[in-house]
């Protein structure tokens, strides 16, 4: 069942301009927007992470002593389930929200800690700066197509990483999270594995997997790289593109179905990624072999 945000939908009645979006299998849904010349209230029964990555310098926020400003690129704001914060945007900026539910969050402490906290209250954060979260965002959001369900790992690994430092920095918890040693048991990670194989043409989250293996997102991430060297999301690209590989070289099948066959939604999009990996494009290959 689709989840409901106010803070998606209360922009969308306004002047923002919604650039992309996209709603993991948990429900988490990630919101890139534009905005300019317009006056925001939110009051929602959710959490927003919103994250700033051009402009936002004539961004202000309504205080008790009255307008402040203080955003720019790679600041942050953190809005609590049930805080409201008003916003009068004077210039064009842009900005990528994350939006995610309270049991959202408790899921995530229980699966890591493996205890329920008595009670999970995040802090308001407004134009904060932290650089953890300025390198997760840049480097898995804003660098994958959100469209392309082959980057779905990749999304959905980054919005658990966020959550987590959420959790862990910026919230009534604060628990140190637990050292992870050792990998997956053998058995396990061949199941894992040929699961992925199985599972290469769908767009596959951390979730799914860790469900396969038994374990929280958190746990089975840190053991699968410990296996394999490999984050699982980078695993599954790799196996995504050496299966691509072997169909361009050893099969006539046309690209889009290749495309298809490997998890991508877009023959142009797996044409981009083919060479980025390989160095050159599907259709050089499948010539250059003949």
């Amino acid at each position: 069942m689709t989840q409901t945000y106010l803070a998606f939908e209360n922009l969308r009645k306004h002047n923002a301009r919604l650039n992309d979006s996209v709603e993991l299998g948990s429900g988490i849904q990630l919101a890139a927007w534009s905005n300019q010349n317009d006056r925001v209230t939110q009051l929602s029964d959710h959490h927003t992470l919103s994250l700033y990555i051009n402009n936002g310098y004539e961004t202000y926020q309504k205080t008790s002593s009255g307008w402040k400003n203080g955003g720019g690129p790679d600041r942050f704001c953190l809005m609590p389930q049930d805080s409201e914060t008003t916003w009068d945007i004077r210039n064009d900026f842009s900005f990528v929200h994350l939006y995610c539910t309270d049991r959202h969050l408790r899921h995530i402490a229980e699966q890591i800690w493996d205890r329920s906290p008595a009670r999970l209250q995040l802090d308001e954060k407004i134009f904060a700066d932290d650089p953890r979260i300025t390198q997760l965002y840049r480097h898995f959001l804003l660098s994958s197509s959100w469209q392309q369900s082959a980057n779905h790992m990749t999304l959905s690994t980054a919005s658990t990483l966020l959550l987590t430092h959420l959790v862990q920095n910026y919230s009534s918890v604060q628990w140190r999270l637990p050292a992870v040693r050792g990998g997956l048991a053998p058995v396990v990670l061949r199941n894992i594995q040929a699961w992925i194989e199985q599972h290469l043409s769908e767009p596959l989250t951390l979730a799914e997997l860790a469900h396969e293996a038994g374990l929280s997102e958190f746990h089975f991430a840190r053991m699968f790289k410990q296996s394999t060297q490999l984050a699982p999301h980078q695993y599954v690209m790799q196996r995504r593109m050496a299966r691509a590989e072997a169909l361009v070289r050893h099969s006539a099948l046309p690209f889009t179905d290749i495309a298809m066959a490997c998890g991508f939604s877009s023959a142009s999009h797996f044409s981009n990624r083919f060479k980025t990996t390989v160095g050159i494009t599907p259709s050089q290959l499948r010539s250059a072999g003949r």
